[in-house]
């Protein structure tokens, strides 16, 4: 009788061990091998830890969507050019203590981050943009840390599905998933605001001036196909040019002769500069004589501030068009993008940096803050 209960207590082991073994299988990798497989915007696949804890973000832009998933407490080091430049970029301003994190190499465009750095830092992703998939692979390889290529796809476009792959692949990682959600549902709302108020009106023309590309510029600077004119139906003239950052011979003002004109200013102490050489030319575009000209604030800054941009969607829309647009104000709606997205108000700090919304008096510099208002 001993005998056969200890053969049953044997037997009753084993098929216990192998249902507990069965059980771990049927959770997945996560359970088994502490890993989850995810698929990055270059189509790489890369075993990431199920439970992330530290993250660093390389490259333009990385670092503004983990700040966007309230994930900033996870970043572990950063890049020098976070640390030194705070300026225009508000998800730097809204979050200071960055600045304060070990470097993990020098940032900016094209440059790779320190190897060494990052293994000292051992963190559990890193996440990049603007690299190819062999360079991903051999930061990947030297490092031994899984490397997550993030996209911001077309640039400073609010309906963008790749940015959007982006923030729910990120939010996976980082167990944001329902922030990424409540992200995108955000920027694809207030598109559809912008297009709805806009929706039907009698396009004003208008001319972006002072557009950043590698560095600041004057009044030439444009762009075709501008992504704020588009979000309220402006009419860009310089949409004829194709698409993208053009560089105008500035006689074509003359013909185009926009209703108005608005100016990044990023590059408004080069537009005013070129005012003081050239006031007769200036004086003879008929948005200046109307005083019609506006600053905006600059949003390509390290690849798009995606925020930025959506407030000086508001702003445009309020100039063109005060009578659909009569319920924002546009400082005030800035800020509420802010802290949507970063946690903070900012735009005053951004305003003191740049001058902020209102009109520009080109023969003394000064933004004035008033704005047209429906009749």
């Amino acid at each position: 009788m001993k005998r056969l209960l200890a053969v049953f207590l044997i037997l009753l082991t084993v098929s216990l061990s192998g249902c507990i073994g069965n059980a771990a299988e049927k959770s997945g990798s996560e359970t088994t091998t502490g890993t989850i497989t995810v698929t990055d915007a270059l189509g790489r696949t890369i075993e990431v830890p199920a439970h992330v804890e530290r993250v660093v973000a390389a490259g333009p832009g990385a670092l503004r969507l983990v700040v966007y998933l309230n994930a900033s407490d996870m970043v572990v080091g950063v890049e020098d050019f976070e640390k030194r430049y705070s300026f225009g970029r508000p998800y730097i301003i809204a979050h200071p203590e960055l600045k304060e994190l070990p470097s993990i190499g020098p940032g900016g465009p094209g440059k790779l981050p320190d190897f060494e750095a990052l293994i000292k830092l051992e963190p559990d992703v890193i996440f990049i943009t603007y690299v190819d998939v062999k360079t991903a692979d051999e930061i990947q390889e030297k490092t031994g840390i899984p490397v997550v290529v993030l996209s911001y796809g077309e640039l400073a476009t609010f309906d963008n599905e790749e940015l959007f792959k982006s923030l729910e692949l990120a939010g996976r990682i980082l167990n944001r998933e329902k922030r990424a959600e409540e992200v995108i549902a955000f920027l694809k709302s207030a598109q559809e605001d912008l297009l709805k108020r806009t929706e039907g009106v009698e396009p004003r023309s208008a001319y972006v001036g002072g557009i950043g590309y590698k560095g600041a510029h004057g009044i030439e600077s444009t762009e075709a196909g501008y992504p704020p004119f588009a979000a309220v139906h402006a009419k860009n003239v310089a949409d004829e040019l194709g698409s993208g950052h053009k560089s105008i011979d500035v006689e074509k003002l003359l013909e185009w002769q926009p209703e108005y004109i608005f100016i990044d200013e990023g590059g408004l102490k080069l537009v005013l500069d070129d005012y003081r050489k050239n006031p007769d030319f200036y004086n003879s575009l008929s948005a200046v004589k109307e005083g019609n000209v506006y600053g905006m604030l600059p949003y390509n800054f390290y690849t798009t501030n995606i925020g930025t941009a959506l407030a000086d969607a508001y702003f445009i829309g309020k100039v063109l068009y005060p009578e659909r647009f009569k319920d924002i104000d546009p400082a005030e709606k800035a800020d509420e993008i802010y802290r949507f997205l970063l946690g903070k108000s900012v735009y005053a700090v951004m305003a003191d940096q740049f001058g902020g919304f209102g009109s520009i008096d080109l023969s003394n510099g000064t933004v004035k803050h008033s704005l047209p208002t429906s009749p």
